[in-house]
């Protein structure tokens, strides 16, 4: 099957000139030596906020390029988005990018918003073929202030020096993705379907079980005898098992096949969820973990890392880390792709996102934006797309080719690369999970999104409180009744 449209727009290379003349009668401090940020708005999205930096009225910045240096935030749109956005335009004017300035701190003191209003700017959108092709809608300077409010900003380089002036850059990324949809829980050993449209295509089947359980049978599935036995021997080296006894959720286990039965990925819980001494919670310091397996020379190697923990306060939100695990030699190392929180109430959504970003959403925990690792993905190039390079791990020998439209193994995590949805406590979870075309070239490389996503759902009932009762299927038959 095809992918799906999706388009990204992208919004950064943001700076800000206030000229002193703009200094507030009733001000003790000039803007100019408060920090300033802005909030960042399209119509059906959450807002998201942003740093913006401030230059020297005298200064120039160099718009030279096209392209994005430091993203601010971004907006993914799917199909049925485009479409809405699409519908709006046709008995009015364009979508509108609308963008308000503040200076101040971010956040809210005594429940008032923290900052004062400096001025908007809008930018119209004309998303008509942003799915085929990338569209800049500015790159430039724009005056900030009451006629910026109203859409008619003026737009240039001038160097004015008593005129607020902000720089931005605003563009449009295509960005076709697969699209799956598990028709289950992951603890329900679901099917998972391929999206398109209105079509839904079984592509995977997913078999939950407990691996330190004494059916070992659960695993086997339809691989070879002696793939389970070394896998089985592989997982039993990593000495991280903590068997105590106590409050802890340990040996869970989900193996995704493909149609003919085969297994092409699995998420395995290494390092059980231990609560903390004297608490009820999985803490920080002392996360549990699952590798994210791929299948290859007859057994599984290791392909990625997910830690989760229960975060402490007021936001008492669901913390993860993921990183990707490249071997070398007789080592491995990890690097740090994705690490945020999502909120325990609403759920929100997980996100591997190699774009350089500094923005904070402010839907609190109930979504969220991830950071990479800079040194480990390289600079953005500012598009979102991949620079090929040689440390990725293989494709499993099995690898078929199915998909055919990704750089795998020879690509870095830029850009977008995948998001899964993930539900709040006690709410039906049937994720559905977002793959950037440019990371799959096979089976297996779909297969290990689909294994993570599972990994990730699951986690936030790893994380449940131990004063709280787990659904049947996550409890073992010794914990059941003992």
């Amino acid at each position: 099957m095809d992918p799906c449209p999706f388009v990204r727009i992208l919004i950064g290379n943001l700076a800000l000139k206030i000229p002193v003349a703009s200094k507030p009668a009733r001000s003790g401090v000039h803007p100019s030596s408060s920090p300033c940020f802005c909030k960042i708005r399209l119509k059906y999205f959450p807002l998201q906020t942003s740093i913006v930096p401030l230059i020297p009225p005298e200064t120039q910045f160099p718009d030279s390029t096209q392209q994005i240096q430091t993203l601010a935030a971004s907006f993914h749109l799917s199909k049925a988005d485009l479409d809405k956005l699409a519908a709006k335009s046709l008995f009015g004017s364009k979508p509108c990018l609308k963008i308000s300035i503040y200076t101040g701190r971010r956040g809210t003191t005594c429940g008032v918003n923290s900052g004062r209003l400096l001025g908007k700017v809008s930018i119209p959108l004309d998303l008509n073929g942003t799915e085929l092709k990338s569209s800049v809608f500015h790159n430039g300077w724009i005056y900030v202030g009451k006629d910026a409010s109203s859409g008619s900003g003026v737009k240039g380089t001038t160097t004015t020096t008593n005129t607020t002036q902000m720089h931005l850059n605003v563009r449009a990324e295509p960005d076709p993705r697969f699209v799956f949809q598990f028709d289950g829980e992951p603890e329900c050993s679901p099917q998972v379907f391929q999206i398109q449209g209105n079509i839904r295509q079984p592509v995977f089947t997913c078999k939950f079980s407990f691996r330190n359980s004494g059916d070992r049978n659960n695993q086997r599935s339809r691989a070879s005898q002696s793939e389970v036995n070394s896998s089985r021997s592989w997982l039993s080296s990593l000495g991280s098992e903590r068997e105590r006894p106590g409050k802890e959720r340990k040996g869970w286990s989900i193996t995704v096949h493909d149609l003919s039965g085969s297994p092409v990925a699995a998420a395995s819980m290494v390092t059980p969820f231990v609560a903390s001494p004297g608490s009820d919670r999985v803490s920080r310091s002392n996360p549990g973990a699952w590798l994210i397996l791929r299948p290859g020379d007859g057994t599984w190697k290791p392909w990625g890392r997910l830690e989760a923990w229960r975060e402490r306060g007021s936001s008492d939100g669901l913390g993860y880390r993921f990183e990707l695990v490249l071997e070398t030699g007789t080592s491995s190392t990890g690097i740090l792709l994705a690490e945020s929180t999502l909120g325990t109430h609403k759920g929100g959504k997980f996100m591997i996102d190699g774009s350089s970003t500094n923005n904070n959403n402010s839907n609190g925990n109930s979504s969220n934006h991830n950071h990479s690792n800079g040194n480990a993905n390289g600079t953005n190039n500012g598009n979102g797309r991949s620079t090929p390079v040689s440390c990725s791990p293989g494709c499993s020998p099995r690898g078929s080719g199915d998909y055919g439209y990704g750089l795998w193994p020879h690509c870095l995590y830029r850009g977008f690369v995948m998001s899964s949805t993930v539900e709040g406590e006690g709410k039906c979870s049937k994720p559905a999970v977002e793959v950037s075309v440019q990371h799959v070239s096979c089976t297996e490389d779909a297969a290990a999104f689909v294994a993570l996503a599972a990994a990730m759902d699951l986690s936030m009932d790893a994380c449940r409180l131990f004063s709280s009762k787990l659904r049947k299927e996550l409890c073992q038959q010794q914990d059941m009744f003992g």
